[in-house]
């Protein structure tokens, strides 16, 4: 990712998407196959369930799945080592996976297992996931300094934005919006980019069930496009990080909110 990157990446390049199946990260999973990306996609679903979005994406490039929850050491460790020996190595790292509360519930009075449940898969899956990628990419980039490498982390804008009926929801993005500062300060000698991209209103799944309320807020301007957002437009926006065109700027927010987090009178 230096200055003068190609506006394609190299043949042959590995992105590790999570939770690339559904939702927002099939947005990135399909931007990337577009772009020629060899697909690795993790999730919870057996292999049979997601069987119809790999063929769709494996239609011009690898694609591979495992079934992998990366709220688990074990399953991180597995995904890692399986990625590497099946394509040679690990070029990108897109940290999309998370969860939210299996129920919303007041502030006062949520439970502990719903904070740990969420932060598990939200926060520590990712943390420790990016913490063996960049050790890879570490030991990679010694081998071929010039082979490019970055990771993303998809947050959302509850990294700042309080939703007290969903905190451990926020509390998880506003950590893993310090992982990525964190990684970035750290990775950044090395040449390997770290970047957060800030996800608003966006239609998936986890959206659905408050689908009726944000139809109406959005109408009446919670969002100053006047639309929800779609898993292509959080794509196109980690294509593009992926793809260099954002160079000398590791460290960097992309909000893909429509405006909503704009201040406004």
């Amino acid at each position: 990712m230096n200055a003068g990157a190609s506006s394609s990446p190299p043949a042959g390049r590995v992105a590790l998407v999570t939770g690339g199946t559904r939702g927002i990260g099939l947005g990135i999973a399909r931007a990337l196959a577009r772009e020629g990306w060899r697909l690795a996609l993790c999730g919870l679903r057996e292999s049979a369930a997601v069987a119809g979005v790999i063929e769709e994406l494996a239609t011009a490039i690898p694609v591979e799945y495992w079934q992998a929850d990366v709220a688990r050491r074990e399953d991180r460790r597995r995904l890692v080592d399986g990625v590497v020996e099946r394509f040679g190595g690990i070029d990108a790292l897109v940290n999309n996976a998370g969860r939210a509360p299996r129920v919303r519930a007041d502030l006062l009075e949520a439970s502990e297992e719903s904070f740990e449940e969420v932060l598990r898969t939200n926060l520590q899956g990712p943390y420790f996931l990016t913490q063996a990628v960049a050790a890879h990419m570490a030991a990679r980039r010694a081998a071929e300094p010039d082979r490019p490498a970055a990771i993303v982390f998809v947050t959302s804008v509850s990294a700042e934005m309080a939703s007290p009926e969903r905190g451990e929801y926020c509390v998880s993005k506003a950590g893993l919006a310090m992982a990525a500062r964190l990684f970035a300060v750290r990775l950044a000698p090395l040449r390997i980019p770290v970047y957060e991209v800030r996800p608003g209103i966006i239609a998936t799944d986890m959206s659905a069930p408050v689908k009726a309320t944000y139809d109406r807020r959005i109408a009446e301007g919670l969002v100053p496009e006047r639309r929800w957002g779609q898993p292509e437009d959080v794509g196109r926006a980690v294509a593009a990080l992926l793809r260099g065109d954002l160079p000398y700027a590791t460290g960097t927010v992309v909000v893909v909110d429509g405006g909503l987090g704009l201040p406004r009178l």
